[in-house]
């Protein structure tokens, strides 16, 4: 009897994102008649317990894989996980993330693991970096890219921004989009009502955002975005749901610019269904990205997005026709749209109808897993497996 393929995920940590519950996805669903499944993750992060109750999956939570650049951690972290690969008996490993994957990778190769795949949710590295920092990254991504079978972009543009820092081959990358399931997003309008009575938000026009306080997030933008667009449309209200921590910044720069009655900051959520349900339009202000699956998920409830033309965003928002883009930082245009969108909201309803009609192949989970799983095929049967 031929025996199982030992795949596993290794990711820097279970943070409440788009990478990270793609890869709960493919753990839990991973064709069991061909593959064991294991999951490796720093510690600490609120999907942990979403991992713990996957069925058939190995989990191992490692307290010593830690976010932050730290020497003494991330060289301890190299090796334990060069043993612990090797104790698994690891035949594939799927990295993703920047600092899993270059400590993953190379602690695969010292743990002599014959496949290595990786993902790029986004580059660690983006145009507006310090420019040494930068350099760091690069310089990381391309010694680490030889030791690599397969790159995975969520993006086109994730392929060419890497090709033009000199990481990889062409051939060795595979754009799979990062998939989402529409049925878990989609709206109804009697319980959106009721949820907008609930909250004591009436008839208030209503942006979300869905995101961390990152600097990759640009959170100052979001505030400097409503500070435009609140004397256009004096009832909007915006919805934060997220957290980290740029948070306590930002809400402090909102009471001293008197804002206070447009935002509510709703901390991290799960309720993503409800929340696009009760909004007008989702509003993104990231520097840099991968594929942002809230877009995917603002067109599935059938909203329009107003976001920055970054990354992998323009390959799904149409301007004009599901959503409007603008360049990082543009606080005065996106407050612009916003408006354009709040005063004509049959306008935002048709716009994110529009955006429902991308929503297919790789932009659907079941259809990210299959183009992931023949790309393991095909690597494994290039070593010989």
């Amino acid at each position: 009897m031929t025996r199982k393929i030992r795949i596993a995920h290794l990711i820097t940590r279970l943070e409440l994102g788009g990478a990270q519950q793609n890869t709960l996805y493919c753990c839990g669903r991973h064709d069991r008649k061909k593959y064991e499944v294991v999951l490796l993750a720093g510690a600490g992060g609120i999907l942990d317990e979403s991992a713990r109750a996957l069925p058939d999956v190995t989990l191992h939570l490692l307290p010593y894989l830690k976010h932050p650049i730290h020497p003494f951690w991330d060289f301890l972290a190299f090796f334990k996980l060069a043993r612990l690969l090797k104790d698994e008996r690891i035949d594939l490993l799927h990295t993703h993330s920047s600092k899993a994957g270059i400590l993953g990778r190379w602690a695969a190769k010292k743990a002599g693991i014959p496949c290595v795949v990786h993902t790029i949710h986004g580059w660690g590295f983006h145009p507006r970096q310090f420019p040494p920092a930068r350099w760091v990254y690069q310089t990381l991504e391309r010694l680490t890219a030889p030791i690599t079978d397969a790159l995975i972009g969520v993006a086109q543009e994730n392929v060419r921004e890497g090709l033009a820092a000199g990481i990889g081959r062409p051939e060795q990358y595979r754009v799979i989009h990062s998939g989402i399931i529409p049925s878990e997003f989609k709206t109804n309008a009697s319980s959106s009502k009721k949820n907008r009575r609930m909250w004591g938000i009436a008839r208030r026009p209503c942006v979300l955002v869905l995101s961390n306080f990152k600097k990759q997030k640009a959170p100052m933008d979001v505030l400097r975005t409503v500070e435009a667009l609140a004397p256009q449309v004096p009832e909007m209200l915006l919805l934060w749901a997220g957290d980290g921590e740029g948070r306590e910044a930002v809400e402090r720069a909102v009471r001293e610019k008197g804002l206070e009655n447009h935002f509510r900051f709703l901390g991290w959520r799960r309720d993503v269904a409800d929340l696009l349900g009760v909004c007008d339009v989702l509003l993104l202000t990231s520097i840099f990205e991968g594929l942002p699956r809230v877009v995917l998920q603002a067109f599935a409830a059938g909203k329009p997005v107003v976001a920055t033309a970054v990354s992998g965003t323009p390959e799904a928002v149409k301007p004009g026709v599901n959503g409007f883009l603008h360049p990082a930082h543009d606080a005065g245009g996106m407050a612009a749209s916003l408006a354009l969108l709040l005063k004509d909201p049959s306008r935002a309803r048709r716009m994110g109808r529009a955006g429902s009609r991308v929503l297919k192949g790789s932009f659907l989970m079941p259809g990210m897993l299959k183009e992931i799983e023949t790309l393991y095929a095909e690597t494994l049967r290039i070593k010989g497996f």
